[in-house]
């Protein structure tokens, strides 16, 4: 029989679980980001810990940084500012959020997701210009200093630069299978006006030249055009 685990505020419109399903982060339309934890391990019952304000304007993405780099969230607002907050924690109690960095360009965020690579934490963004950015962060210990690694745009040729685009939405996954030998990877597509950026790429890292190529575009000749709204990959179960 089905039964409800949490119960979200009103106005939540986005969230997340964190890594191992023990908690969840939801963003609201009012600005506020909630933090919801599961108390008892043995159970299936979420109530809400922490509630705070992120934003002015509404919350419409949330994403768990890698638990090795600590218990903390980021947050894409309306206008597509892009924040990352951390929790505060004094022996094994939590006390409050704190703000480690925001991102703000002409263009907006549209969605964000962080890997953990064989040399760093990578945050690869994608923005309404059809441009993604990946950026490195410096220091493991500070989740405020992160350094711009490349930008591209989501296109096969690298010599054709799209102008003028407008992307309304985009979807962003890393490849969870980056063992030993393996290079980065993740996958994006964006729903816009331009076609050339709608249809689902793989990047991967070439360490040769550091920089990121385009190793497959996901789509037949005549669906190229189509708007992507969601990715993810398989699972790896050993095959």
């Amino acid at each position: 029989m089905e039964k409800p685990v949490a119960t979200l505020d009103k106005g939540a419109i986005c969230s997340a679980w964190n890594y191992c399903g023990q908690r969840l982060a939801a963003g609201s339309v009012d600005g506020y980001l909630s933090i919801l934890d599961s108390r008892d391990p043995l159970s299936s019952s979420f109530t809400s810990s922490f509630k705070f304000k992120v934003h002015e304007g509404c919350v419409v993405k949330v994403a768990w940084i890698p638990p090795e780099y600590g218990v903390a969230v980021a947050c894409i607002a309306e206008d597509g500012t892009l924040s990352i907050w951390e929790e505060l924690v004094e022996g094994t109690n939590p006390l409050e959020w704190k703000l480690c960095t925001s991102f703000k360009t002409s263009s907006k965020v549209l969605d964000v997701q962080f890997s953990v690579t064989q040399t760093s934490l990578k945050m690869v963004a994608a923005y309404s210009d059809g441009f993604v950015k990946v950026f490195e962060l410096l220091d493991p210990l500070e989740l405020k200093n992160w350094q711009l690694q490349a930008e591209f745009q989501n296109v096969i040729d690298s010599v054709t630069i799209v102008g003028k685009a407008s992307c309304l939405t985009a979807c962003i996954s890393w490849n969870p299978q980056n063992g030993e030998g393996q290079e980065s990877s993740f996958i994006l597509g964006f729903n816009s006006d331009t076609p050339q950026l709608n249809s689902p790429k793989v990047w991967e890292f070439d360490p040769a030249h550091q920089r990121w190529l385009p190793v497959a575009e996901l789509a037949l000749p005549v669906d190229k055009g189509d708007q992507i709204y969601s990715v993810a990959w398989a699972p790896n179960i050993g095959r």
